[in-house]
């Protein structure tokens, strides 16, 4: 038996676990599991993986993308360029081979723990087709962990971009700064906070909306509810929306593919 799973904290509401148990039954996978491992602190990764022998691959949510870099062994170009990691290969080595490669994995050298960032790969394909000659700069809403898979799409894009957060932060411009110009140049923009996710649906970020065209692509991270206000708000303007379950099937197949990769 083969298992998978997430960590994260909390996980009231998994994408992963439904999709992963869904695929397993519609594709007759029968030898592998998906589980929920709730971690508050990603110190608990160590004990997870001993008490866990079979683990071959995990997702990882918020608030670990970013502090779980510390435990891996390796970590793809683009995650290691977002700073950010959201899926994990566990392969299992014995010894020597961890002599030869010159790395201790977490456990003593009977495991390597790679990093990738599977939200990339599913922000970019869910993007591309939506993209006109008008996004050629973006407003980017957040600055978390899933910002940097942004980030890291649109730079590989040559989009450049401006992000804006609540709190101070140096480069960064303040929601309360946004001015309806803001609006104007930048023709593009992705909503990477939780703020709109059921149950607080009646909540958006806070911005000039009445400055929002038709040549307007509004782009949300949340795929629940499936329509969030930041998107109802740019729907009204006249502009295209997207929401965030296409890049979430994306990513997870993209775990998968990983995670079965024979490299």
């Amino acid at each position: 038996m083969r298992n998978f799973g997430l960590i994260g904290f909390p996980l009231t509401h998994s994408f992963s676990k439904k999709f992963f148990t869904e695929k397993f039954a519609d594709e007759n996978i029968a030898d592998c599991t998906y589980e929920l491992y709730p971690l508050e602190d990603i110190d608990g990764l160590r004990p997870l993986l001993n008490a866990n022998p079979k683990l071959c691959g995990l997702n990882v949510t918020i608030p670990h993308k970013v502090n779980v870099l510390q435990y891996l062994d390796w970590i793809e170009p683009d995650a290691k360029t977002a700073g950010a990691v959201n899926c994990i290969r566990v392969i299992a080595e014995s010894p020597l081979q961890a002599a030869f490669s010159g790395e201790v994995g977490i456990n003593g050298h009977n495991l390597r723990l790679e990093g990738y960032n599977t939200d990339i790969h599913g922000f970019d394909r869910s993007l591309a087709p939506l993209l006109t000659k008008n996004h050629d700069t973006a407003l980017v809403l957040g600055d978390g962990g899933a910002a940097r898979a942004v980030k890291c799409v649109l730079e590989n894009r040559g989009i450049t971009y401006q992000t804006v957060t609540r709190k101070p932060i140096k480069g960064n411009l303040l929601f309360s700064e946004l001015t309806t110009q803001h609006i104007r140049d930048n023709k593009l923009i992705i909503n990477t906070t939780p703020l709109g996710t059921y149950p607080n649906v009646n909540v958006c970020p806070p911005i000039p909306y009445e400055a929002i065209t038709s040549e307007h692509l509004l782009y949300d991270l949340i795929y629940n509810p499936e329509q969030t206000l930041f998107l109802k708000k740019g729907t009204e303007q006249g502009a295209a929306t997207k929401n965030g379950y296409e890049m979430l099937v994306l990513q997870a197949e993209k775990s998968w593919e990983i995670w079965n990769s024979k490299e």
